[in-house]
């Protein structure tokens, strides 16, 4: 008699996929807000809009989705896996703020050859984390088991934010003018970006691997590379709450400041940017040296210490950093310039 075949056998475990989903559901029920309306496991998540809208007279969505990259690699190399949702939230979050959206539903993916219920548990529970401290639901999400489409061991994480602003308030940098002022807020490291590079480096060319010590960093090199994603979303809050005329914000993401920044730029404007106006961190000046990489490449790839970037009339400035004492400091980077959508670094 022939042997029976089943799913299993082609390589996609049930069992394991439920496991997952029942270790993840308190962790996900308690980011829910009185809104939410379904529960963990229903086909399509429902919020109910009325309270979140009410303040509005013209709400906009604003949606973004994105992934944390080749970062995921690091994590599995660290079998570290508690922070790369919170990077994942964070960078969903900084990607809607720039508009000046606050972030209202949150929705994830996970793929992977192989569901592994304690892994999926570990990135749910630092997404989950995240989700709480910012008030964003995580109202739903999926997990896939697909042998074959990804490599033995290896993870896929995606997001999906919704976020809404008033018609009137939202931030496209359609008023930035020459004349105003750059500022920047700092980054924790590499965030989610530049990180095949940034292997390529350390584990490639250095020849270092994730429990390596390093002088010029006071943790591993994993450790460096697993630094979560800051959430700049109560900083632009504190900006917008204390009346502060934002004229454009960018995410410093892949391509840095060299090539973010022209994305808010509107026709006849340059940016001007000042090195040794901000501490540059030593994880990127130490893959700088270790391969030798031109500078223009470290700044076309990396955010170089700054994750977010402001554009403000110069009235603005000092209100800025009043605003922004108690949570970050904030650095006076540069001008806007008569130019046609660069940016200058010298």
């Amino acid at each position: 008699m022939a042997k029976s075949i089943d799913y299993k056998s082609a390589g996609v475990n049930i069992d394991a996929g439920n496991e997952a989903v029942k270790r993840i559901k308190s962790h996900v029920k308690s980011t829910f807000t009185s809104d939410v309306m379904t529960d963990v496991g229903s086909f399509g998540a429902m919020v109910d809009l009325k309270s979140l809208i009410a303040e509005y007279q013209n709400p906009i969505l604003v949606q973004s989705i994105d992934g944390v990259g080749t970062k995921m690699i690091v994590a599995r190399m660290m079998n570290k896996y508690d922070t790369i949702g919170f990077d994942l939230l964070a960078a969903a979050c900084n990607d809607i703020i720039v508009h000046g959206a606050k972030p209202i539903t949150f929705l994830d993916y996970i793929a992977a050859d192989k569901l592994e219920p304690d892994v999926i548990e570990a990135i749910v529970t630092g997404m989950t984390e995240a989700c709480y401290k910012v008030n964003v639901p995580l109202v739903g999400g999926e997990t896939a088991e697909m042998p074959d489409t990804y490599l033995s061991g290896e993870h896929d994480l995606v997001g999906v934010i919704t976020g809404v602003v008033e018609k009137d308030s939202i931030i496209t940098g359609d008023s930035i003018v020459p004349g105003d002022i750059v500022l920047g807020l700092s980054s924790s490291g590499l965030h989610t970006n530049g990180y095949s590079l940034a292997r390529k480096l350390f584990f490639d060319i250095g020849k270092f691997d994730v429990s390596s010590s390093i002088p010029d960093l006071d943790k591993s090199v994993g450790e460096t590379l697993l630094e979560p994603h800051i959430n700049y979303i109560n900083s632009v809050l504190a900006l917008i709450d204390a009346g502060i005329r934002i004229h454009g914000m960018a995410h410093i993401t892949g391509g840095g400041l060299v090539e973010n920044i022209p994305r808010i730029l509107p026709d006849g404007c340059a940016v001007e940017i000042h090195k040794g106006s901000w501490p540059v961190l030593p994880v990127f000046e130490v893959m700088q040296s270790i391969g030798n990489v031109d500078e223009d490449e470290m700044y076309r790839t990396f955010n170089m210490g700054i994750g977010m970037v402001f554009v403000v009339d110069s009235i603005y400035v000092d209100s800025v950093r009043a605003a922004l004492k108690d949570l970050m400091e904030v650095y006076e980077m540069g001008s806007v310039i008569s130019g046609e959508k660069n940016v200058t670094i010298n």
